[in-house]
């Protein structure tokens, strides 16, 4: 949540850097994100071309009871997410696509048959031969689609981008611009016509319990839907490639978590309401790791980039090829006792100092959002603006206080 990086993390086993990512291993389990069957096929993949997904991880505690009990098993967050199971496939004319004005308000299939025709799979394959498959939905009537970074980050050094529509088109594309930590990117097609733009809800007007739907191409099955409810909303998921380093290679995602299942492949594909309108991008889900180090499928924990941050971030991709973030200067780890972000480093002049903040104060909510852990403040001030004015509430030296801070402005 700040660009420089400090010496004075708190000392604590999630202490972050300035970012608000870890700068210890944090004792979650990362797998590798290999896709089980080659999607023309059927088969496995084809020898000699490895398909490059990325796995992603989430706190075990997402999964009450997994790391215990002696299942053998941990929490998995797959950063290629999909929707498959209880599903059905109705993207075109021979696959049972029909009039969404013959269908009932309200139902899945009227919602499938306004959306598919918007919803893309695309084929990334980078200059060393290694590629995946994930989703997005169409932007504009002009070629503009938004998906996943992590869809597309292989391609970005001279690799290249392949997009298939529902009708049976296909067209290259090229990246417009990428924004690593908050996990989403704008590419364009050429050549491709009569596109149907997607329709963007507001995914502030989400409630738990809400029916909602998935489209993508889990494991390459394109024009897939399945269905489910809205689980739970502000869900703070740290993600990240199998091989982070960097922050720049994690997000930690404020996201909308839904039991509509999702698998690899899905990633960038919409989630959408009963009006057909996009509410939210597919990006992770967690899974029961499997022992061989083949990825599972969906348990029913998949979690989506809430539409109104990705719809500005976008925006901002789209004008100019990369987006702003609000931020704190600050580092922040968890607190050592009890719920709370611990803050470490206060950047001189940043927006946390100008509002009074130290080091080793301890925030407890933004607003009337209670603040866990170091990941739901990074999520929280990531999902807002910069320039937005929010109440911290926060302890020091075993006394609680407001401030009001104004959020200064970071680029990704």
């Amino acid at each position: 949540m700040t660009e420089t990086p400090n010496d004075q993390t708190p000392s604590n086993p999630h202490a972050s850097d300035p970012y608000g990512q870890p700068t210890q291993p944090l004792p979650w389990y990362v797998q590798p994100d290999t896709d089980a069957v080659d999607p023309a096929t059927g088969a496995a993949p084809v020898a000699g071309r490895p398909r490059r997904t990325v796995a992603l991880v989430v706190a075990a505690a997402l999964l009450s009871g997994v790391t215990g009990g002696g299942l053998g098993a941990a929490a998995v967050l797959h950063r290629d997410a999909t929707t498959t199971a209880t599903s059905s496939t109705v993207g075109s004319s021979s696959t049972g696509q029909v009039n969404p004005v013959s269908l009932p308000t309200g139902s899945i299939e009227k919602v499938a048959a306004l959306v598919l025709p918007s919803v893309v799979s695309i084929q990334e394959r980078s200059t060393d031969g290694s590629g995946g498959t994930g989703s997005g939905f169409v932007l504009s009537a002009d070629g503009l689609i938004l998906t996943n970074n992590h869809v597309v980050a292989g391609a970005a050094n001279g690799g290249q981008l392949n997009v298939s529509f529902q009708n049976g088109q296909t067209a290259t594309a090229t990246i417009v611009g990428r924004d690593p930590s908050a996990d989403l990117a704008v590419i364009r097609v050429k050549g491709a016509t009569g596109l149907v733009p997607a329709t963007l809800g507001r995914s502030a007007n989400l409630h738990v319990g809400q029916t909602v739907v998935a489209v993508g191409s889990p494991l390459g099955l394109s024009g897939t839907v399945t269905s489910g409810i809205v689980s739970a909303l502000d869900r703070p998921v740290r993600t990240g490639s199998s091989d982070a380093t960097t922050s720049s290679d994690v997000s930690v995602l404020n996201a909308i978590q839904t039991d509509a299942a999702i698998n690899p492949g899905n990633s960038g594909g919409p989630l959408v309401d009963l009006s057909g309108a996009v509410v939210g991008i597919n990006s992770a889900i967690a899974s029961l790791g499997a022992a061989s180090g083949t990825q599972s499928g969906s348990i029913g924990l998949g979690f989506s980039i809430p539409i109104d941050q990705a719809k500005r971030i976008a925006d901002e991709l789209i004008a100019n090829g990369k987006a702003t973030h609000a931020q704190l200067g600050i580092s922040v780890g968890d607190a050592t006792t009890g719920a709370g972000a611990l803050l470490g480093t206060v950047n001189p002049g940043g927006a946390a100092e100008r509002a009074g903040l130290r080091s080793g104060d301890v925030v407890i909510k933004v607003g009337a959002r209670q603040i866990e852990n170091a990941d739901a403040l990074v999520a929280t001030i990531r999902s807002s603006r910069p320039g937005d004015q929010v109440t911290l509430t926060y302890v020091r030296d075993g006394r609680t206080a407001t401030t009001t801070v104004t959020l200064a402005e970071s680029s990704s």
